[in-house]
């Protein structure tokens, strides 16, 4: 189980930052170095069927079933290569922090950057840990090379372990998961799985089958520029309307105010001039009929506008990103209930929690393959204060092993 810790470290060194302004896949040719590493390293241990989409930047693999296994259910675990583009992933230098004494964490002295636990309260919980941090000035990379590591440990352990019983494994690496686009050429009949587990959550004991409703807009506006001396009854500013587009949305609707099952409208980014400016916009709801009211308000909100300032002014283009993956797993309870029993067979408390975001498995799911989210020990993912848990990593690698089994058989 310690070469889950020792894979991570070497793989969070690789950047693989995905791209939103990308056109082809993968978003960036860099993580391919990522998954040519991988699929080296699988056919190193030993495992079977790999196959490296040198094209798409896609890496699967098989562990065999064990003897008197073959016709059990085909399990698969998924985890995403890329790291997000919110923070840099170039020059990542990790370090553990050997029994973390729970307090303040200098991540960079001469920068004076520092994980402060008044900021992040949950630190002192991780009293006498080993934790994973950086520097301070790039982003971790657990989400999800925590994940990648901890399938990559928990293939090993079963290639090297024919005493474990267990049905025919299928892995999955794939890229661009961070821009929305990891499923867009998963080739889920080739992965041959008759059910999975993305190992791509936060904390341990997290399990997650529910997920928003996902959808992504963008507002421009066309203004008029007029020099400011003679603007009186002619200009029209566009920057302000887009204010004014923002300012009609609902105030306690912003992912500032919001947690747990409720939804939001986010204002990602704003940029233009007088003449014309863009905002971007991603909406989000757990309740489907919700979600379906927020993008009528969104887009009534737009026909208002036009009405107010003239036809076509505000353009919206609104599209539907993923759906809530409950409505699927709802249908396979097993692959929560034996996540669940396996945790408590290890001593892991199961947090069952909606994810207030999505994954590969969201997406997935509506591909026909039923996919729940496991967690991977890290936290604070997205940003410069990210760390992961080693002992939870170890952990996680067990677990992992543990649902394998779980199907061994039936």
């Amino acid at each position: 189980m310690e070469k889950v810790i020792e894979n991570f470290l070497a793989y969070v060194k690789i950047d693989t930052e995905s791209s939103e302004e990308s056109t082809t896949t993968p978003s960036t040719m860099k993580q391919h170095d990522l998954a040519g590493m991988l699929a080296a390293q699988l056919q190193e241990m030993g495992a079977e069927e790999i196959v490296y989409d040198k094209e798409r930047c896609y890496v699967y693999a098989s562990v065999p079933a064990s003897a008197g296994c073959e016709n059990a259910p085909v399990i698969g675990f998924i985890a995403h290569m890329d790291t997000s583009p919110a923070v840099t992933g170039a020059g990542v230098k990790p370090r553990i922090i050997e029994n973390y004494d729970g307090g303040d964490i200098v991540l960079h002295r001469e920068k004076n950057i520092v994980m402060r636990t008044a900021d992040f309260p949950e630190l002192p919980s991780y009293k006498g840990k080993r934790l994973i941090v950086t520097d301070g000035t790039t982003l971790l990379g657990a989400d999800d090379k925590a994940g990648v590591a901890e399938i990559m440990a928990m293939a090993e352990y079963l290639l090297t372990h024919k005493e474990m019983r267990h049905g025919k494994i299928r892995i999955g690496f794939t890229p661009d998961e961070e821009v929305g686009a990891g499923a867009d050429y998963f080739d889920v009949r080739l992965f041959g799985a008759d059910y999975a587990y993305t190992v791509d959550g936060g904390k341990l004991g997290e399990l997650e089958y529910e997920n928003f409703n996902a959808a992504g807009a963008k507002v421009t506006i066309h203004g008029r520029s007029v020099h400011p001396g003679e603007a009186k009854d002619k200009m029209r500013n566009a920057l302000l309307m887009a204010q004014e587009f923002q300012s009609m949305l609902p105030v306690s609707e912003n992912p500032m105010y919001t947690c747990g099952y409720e939804g939001f409208y986010h204002l990602d980014s704003l940029r233009g001039m007088v003449e014309e400016a863009a905002a971007e916009y991603i909406i989000r709801d757990h309740d489907r009929e919700k979600f379906e009211q927020k993008k009528t308000t969104f887009l009534r909100i737009g026909k208002f506008l036009n009405e107010k300032y003239g036809a076509d002014v505000f353009e919206i283009q609104l599209k539907d990103s993923y759906y809530n993956m409950k409505e699927i797993i709802e249908q396979h309870m097993h692959l929560v209930e034996n996540a669940k029993e396996s945790m408590k067979e290890l001593g892991i408390e199961p947090v069952v929690v909606p994810i207030r975001g999505g994954t590969d498995g969201a997406r997935l799911s509506f591909m026909g393959l039923p996919c729940p989210n496991l967690c991977t020990g890290g936290q604070n993912f997205h940003g410069r204060y990210e760390y992961a848990c080693a002992d939870e990593m170890e952990s996680i690698v067990k677990l992992l092993v543990k649902i394998a089994g779980k199907y061994a058989g039936k």
